[in-house]
């Protein structure tokens, strides 16, 4: 069950695990009596206690195969696939990728990446809006883990559960497209705080929008001082060479 909204992944599976970790997921709505919103909040509190475990192991898995990894989040139509797409075709053959794919339904997605002759793995999550950690763990069984140097999630498109969520990455980044709204930092704070990276994505469109970059960068820095801010378009390339010297950068601390 996610912590906001109610949706219930489906994490059933009879398959012998050789890691060590507690598979038991408690997806109970806890009927509550008496207006118990203790008993909401201990079951919320159980179930990310849970997700972050298996986020650690994870992220324990990661660092000792020195793979950097990014969890990509945004809302729907962001330009997160395309942007996935032209980074994977311009630094073929200088970062070894995979990708793991996060939709509710469809393999559309993971099609356009296997595409690019980057290993992927798709992730439908059905009734669930987001991706956890051990739908990840079981993401990698595919992959060479020793043949990568970056791990590229694509989160389900939504700027609210994934928010909650480790999955063992090094970071969370935002894409936020010019044809959305420039307060999206304000009206999903949690997101744009735990997100240490801003992709702002279609810039292109600029001239035909009443979008303000300017305003939309302050927002986002009013949430969350620290993050880090590329302006690009994944359409014509603007911008993208920053982005690319950034993965670079990370990709050697892990090494």
């Amino acid at each position: 069950m996610c912590t906001t909204c109610g949706c219930g992944p489906d994490h059933s599976h009879t398959h012998d695990h050789d890691h060590d970790h507690d598979h038991s997921h408690d997806h109970s709505h806890g009927h509550v009596h008496h207006g118990g919103k203790r008993t909401v909040i201990a079951i919320e509190e159980d179930i990310l206690a849970k997700n972050n475990r298996l986020a650690s192991f994870n992220r324990a898995l990661f660092k000792d195969k020195g793979i950097y990894v990014l969890n990509l989040v945004s809302s729907p139509g962001s330009g997160k696939t395309t942007l996935l797409e032209r980074t994977l075709r311009d630094l073929a053959g200088k970062i070894r990728f995979a990708v793991i794919e996060g939709d509710q339904q469809t393999d559309n997605d993971a099609q356009r990446i296997a595409a690019t002759g980057v290993p992927v793995r798709q992730i439908n999550t059905g009734a669930g809006c987001h991706l956890d950690a051990h739908q990840v763990m079981h993401g990698t069984e595919g992959f060479n883990l020793d043949e990568l140097d970056l791990l590229m999630i694509e989160n389900v498109g939504n700027l609210v559960c994934p928010a909650s969520f480790d999955l063992g990455e090094h970071h969370k980044v935002a894409v936020l497209s010019v044809t959305e709204g420039e307060d999206k930092p304000l009206k999903y704070p949690q997101m744009f705080h735990n997100s240490t990276v801003l992709l702002l994505n279609k810039i292109d469109l600029l001239p035909h929008l009443d979008f303000d970059l300017d305003k939309c960068k302050s927002f986002a820095r009013q949430i969350n001082p620290a993050i880090t801010i590329f302006e690009l378009s994944a359409r014509t390339g603007e911008g993208m060479e920053v982005w690319y010297q950034w993965l670079a950068a990370k990709k050697e601390t892990c090494k």
